[in-house]
């Protein structure tokens, strides 16, 4: 049977349950089955793993068959405490501790186990807060980034999922409308409803009570559509997720979300038709495919990282960059140099000012594609970068790939080419020394304090968001 230790000890509660019922002793059972009761002992301490011909004679003589005795649900109150005992002893938290475990005999009462466990929960909730530090986010979102790189930051499972829920909509062809995607909630049994007064630190709550899914009223500055708030709404239940256990499990379902809603906004069998095409003609651009399926120009850069590597065979980079120059979302599998701390996180760090994602910035016309080719330790890139501004300020939006690759783009033909040395500081970071000489001494900058470093997160099962003002936001809209 191959059972977990959970599940065997969950199977031994399950048979002990019914000898009890029955009102008969470990030897009198095993008498009845052919073993002796220190064996039946074994198997209901979860110690053991009984075979399927034992596990039918034991259903047989409790008076009860094998599809009871294997359900995964405790048999009773008592029982489910003793299970969640079992596992909080047996996380890594509490084993840090250097704790012996407590074993919870019969002269325990419940209501020493529901204390015992109440503290084992604080445990829990604790750590998970110390976990969601600057620190933990980086590394696990590094981890996370490089995972998603040796994929090709390609996921087969959602692209299929996101592809089945489009096809049972009524979804063919051209941009997802607001009408299919709420026919889409409505088949998850979801109302989509739009209020004013949505949680600050939530983008989308949904009511698993009522069946509803409330958004904001109007799109969030920066790209995150209404659709798009939706569909991630959606992914959380059709991909099972349950609230995260730390930063890495996180920042995971918030990758997985986005893809779902990507793969639903721009689907894989449209879209790598329409790439290949465009391949094939000498005229990929991020524009053509961000117009052809009625997305932000964000989300088609970043669609492009999923597909064109694996059905193109084009290795590539995105980036979106603040008007500082930072780093705020990243992917690349072509070798492009990345500026990095030294826990290898990109997020943040600011990145080389020859770089298209920054020269674009000085562009007198923003509303077409900024085109440059940049030498760089790692070789020579074309990139496409388009800008734009949120309340937050500028950012751009940038594409590229390898000099040899720019052959399947349209602005290959530009004749603006920069060098950037960095990590060498004298490239770009560094000042010239004749301003140097001239300023050096003489000028006191004051510089800008960014206000989140004293801001932390809010406290909660999910980090980021602020549980009592979620709650508080339910019960609200709860009768309405």
């Amino acid at each position: 049977m191959a059972a977990s230790g959970i599940e065997l000890a969950t199977l031994g509660h399950r048979i002990r349950h019914h000898r009890v019922a029955r009102g008969m002793t470990l030897d009198e059972l095993g008498a009845q089955v052919g073993v002796a009761g220190s064996q039946l002992s074994l198997i209901e301490n979860g110690r053991r793993e009984p075979k399927l011909s034992l596990l039918q004679a034991i259903a047989s003589a409790t008076g009860t068959d094998v599809t009871d005795l294997l359900s995964s649900e405790p048999p009773n109150r008592r029982a489910a405490l003793e299970l969640e005992l079992e596992r909080a002893q047996a996380s890594s938290v509490f084993r840090r501790l250097g704790i012996a475990p407590v074993r919870a005999g019969k002269t325990m009462s419940d209501e020493t186990l529901e204390s015992i466990l109440g503290l084992h929960r604080e445990l829990q909730r604790r750590e998970r807060e110390a976990i969601a530090t600057p620190e933990e986010a980086r590394r696990a979102n590094t981890e996370l980034r490089l995972r998603m790189r040796e994929a090709a930051n390609y996921l087969p499972d959602i692209e299929r999922l996101a592809e089945k829920q489009l096809k049972a909509a009524g979804h063919t062809s051209g941009a997802l409308t607001h009408r299919t995607v709420s026919i889409m909630a409505e088949q998850l049994g979801f109302e989509l409803l739009y209020v004013a007064d949505l949680p600050h630190s939530a983008r989308s709550v949904t009511d698993l009570e009522n069946g509803r899914i409330y958004l904001p009223p109007a799109s969030i500055p920066g790209g995150h559509g209404l659709r798009s708030m939706a569909l991630q709404a959606m992914a959380h239940r059709l991909l099972g997720h349950t609230p995260p256990s730390d930063y890495a499990d996180f920042l995971q379902q918030r990758l997985e979300i986005n893809y779902y809603a990507a793969c639903c906004l721009m689907p894989e069998t449209a879209s790598v038709a329409f790439l290949s095409q465009a391949k094939k003609d000498r005229n990929l651009a991020v524009e053509d495919f961000r117009d052809a399926f009625g997305v932000t120009h964000e989300a088609a850069g970043m669609r492009m990282t999923n597909l064109m590597t694996r059905h193109l065979g084009i290795p590539l980079h995105f980036l979106r960059v603040d008007g500082a120059g930072a780093i705020t979302r990243v992917y690349e599998n072509d070798g492009l140099p990345l500026p990095m701390d030294v826990t290898g996180s990109v997020e943040g760090q600011v990145v080389c000012r020859r770089f298209s994602a920054r020269s674009a910035f000085e562009e007198q016309n923003r509303t077409v594609e900024h085109y440059q080719y940049t030498d760089t330790p790692g070789g020579t890139f074309w990139c496409s970068s388009q800008t734009g501004t949120t309340a937050e300020g500028e950012f751009s939006i940038t594409v590229g790939v390898p000099f040899d690759d720019a052959r399947w783009f349209r602005g290959r033909e530009t004749q603006k080419r920069a060098t950037s040395t960095c990590p060498d500081e004298s490239c770009c970071r560094r000042p010239d020394p004749d301003l140097t000489s001239r300023w050096e001494g003489k000028a006191w900058p004051s510089a800008r304090v960014h206000m989140q470093m004293f801001s932390p997160l809010p406290r909660g099962n999910f980090p980021g968001v602020d549980d009592g003002e979620v709650y508080a936001f339910l019960d609200r809209h709860a009768g309405g």
